[in-house]
């Protein structure tokens, strides 16, 4: 995976701002907005307790704050930076780390559609193998500036509704294929059944 030039890092944090910007407009209060029947935003101006359920497939990814995920004993945290990745229904404890009403949590989450992945897989053209004895369902990866412009994009879309009921599962395709050749090929093959 190619090194993180400064050019890049500039252009991501100036990306990640922008949708910072963006759920803070569109959720002025705590809460959340639901979008294209597979993408959540949230925002929290403070950290929750420990809650646990299970969890359909998702990507997630935090423009600002942290979050804690556990699954039994295994802990990831994941923050602007990074993000978290998990591709078979898990039961999952969510805690929300760092959050204030001055720098309040704001997040992302994308469910995972298995026949969305699939067409990624086959129109990419992507070789990727579903058992490998190393992958775990669960993981956290670092986020790319062609990832998080993706993000921004599909974010973008939830105050263009019209527009976005055209351009939304292609954009949502994009994130999938992004995470396809960024190192989640194996995990998110466990999503296919052909």
């Amino acid at each position: 995976m190619p090194r993180r030039n400064r050019s890049d890092t500039g252009r991501t944090e100036t990306i990640r701002r922008e949708i910072v910007n963006i759920i803070e407009d569109l959720l002025p209060e705590d809460g959340k907005v639901d979008a294209f029947g597979e993408l959540r935003l949230i925002r929290s101006s403070r950290p929750h307790e420990p809650a646990q359920a299970v969890y359909q497939p998702a990507f997630c990814f935090v423009a600002q704050g942290s979050k804690r995920a556990s699954v039994g004993s295994e802990v990831f945290i994941y923050h602007p930076s990074n993000y978290l990745i998990f591709t078979v229904d898990l039961p999952v404890v969510f805690e929300i780390v760092k959050a204030s009403r001055d720098l309040p949590y704001l997040g992302v989450r994308l469910n995972l559609n298995p026949s969305l992945v699939a067409s990624a897989i086959a129109e990419g053209g992507l070789n990727v193998h579903k058992r490998h004895a190393g992958i775990k369902a669960m993981d956290v990866g670092p986020i790319s500036f062609d990832l998080i412009d993706a993000i921004a994009r599909l974010v973008r879309l939830v105050a263009q509704p019209e527009e976005g009921k055209v351009l939304a599962p292609l954009v949502m395709k994009e994130i999938i294929y992004r995470l396809l050749i960024g190192g989640q090929g194996a995990r998110l093959a466990h999503m296919t059944t052909s």
